[in-house]
């Protein structure tokens, strides 16, 4: 069991979402940087898919009555526990209880994940555990985190033994990889010069939905499109010329043209973005694009 002391920003339950359902207008969803997730189950013996809690730029306090085992993985937050230091990210964490974990700001980057073991206790939806806030479903009764609420856990048997996870290193103030989107061709030069030449800002409307952009105006032909089929990652040019990164609860149908598509293994990275970091872009072949690096996970001596 979690009570929930103080809830954060945006506290959400998450799993590895529920792929699928694009023909009934639902999104896969699912953790932001699902490997990141994926690891911190792994270092409380869940299986990688459990559902655990996504967290945004300032976290929640948590108070574990009966003690439980936990890890987080992802941005490293300002962050202390009633009965011992600062948490350590990455590796297996054993809680007594009643002990409380607050969770205050993010120190780099954007989000956390928050694994507990047995995983979170709430109903499927479609397949998933997940959060889908545009449609108040999955998850904590479809929405974030409030303070009072009491999560449940489902309770694992077994010996846990204690491991450490070593992420792969992000590129630092690298653009952003793109394989080039479906309408690239209706961009003028100008306006792919001012895309993949120009340097952009994450704007404050951004969130689970897309990246709002601001920076350099990217020009295109004005036609007429159908609205067609999108993932997360792909980069769209509205009129104004601002582009939208489509994040993981976007729209799964777009009308605007797609300039881009950022690659998979560049997603862990769109999930650290906060608003005024700053944004460039390369592209890449597809057939060169690298796959999503692996975490590596040992046993704590």
């Amino acid at each position: 069991m979690i009570e929930v002391l103080r809830a954060g920003r945006c506290d959400l339950v998450m799993d590895l979402g529920r792929p699928g359902w694009g023909a009934l207008g639902v999104p896969a969803g699912g953790a932001a940087d699902q490997p990141a997730l994926a690891a911190a189950n792994r270092l409380v013996g869940n299986d990688e898919a459990a559902a655990g809690l996504e967290i945004l730029l300032a976290g929640p306090s948590l108070r574990f009555p009966l003690g439980g085992v936990v890890a987080l993985a992802g941005a490293r937050f300002r962050a202390t526990r009633s009965k011992g230091g600062a948490p350590a990210w990455n590796e297996t964490l054993l809680l007594a209880a009643g002990e409380i974990l607050n969770l205050e700001r993010a120190e780099t980057g954007c989000r956390c994940w928050l694994a507990v073991r047995g995983g979170l206790a709430v109903p499927r939806v479609l397949g998933s555990r997940s959060t889908l806030l545009s449609a108040g479903f999955g998850g904590y009764q479809g929405r974030a985190l409030r303070t009072g609420d009491t999560l449940a856990c489902a309770t694992p048997a077994g010996e846990m033994p204690l491991l450490r996870a070593h992420p792969p290193v992000p590129p630092l103030d690298t653009p952003l990889r793109v394989v080039a989107g479906p309408q690239a061709s209706l961009f003028d030069d100008a306006g792919l010069r001012a895309f993949f030449c120009g340097s952009y800002r994450v704007d404050a409307a951004s969130d689970r939905r897309g990246l709002r952009l601001t920076g350099p105006a990217v020009t295109h032909a004005r036609v007429e499109l159908p609205s067609q089929g999108v993932l997360p990652g792909t980069v769209q040019v509205p009129p104004g010329g601002q582009p939208i990164m489509l994040g993981w609860d976007g729209p799964v149908t777009g009308g605007y043209p797609a300039i881009a598509a950022v690659i998979a293994a560049d997603w862990p990275r769109l999930a650290q973005l906060r608003p005024g970091d700053a944004v460039r872009f390369a592209t890449v072949e597809a057939e060169a694009a690298p796959a999503p690096a692996p975490w590596a996970i040992e046993a704590l001596a």
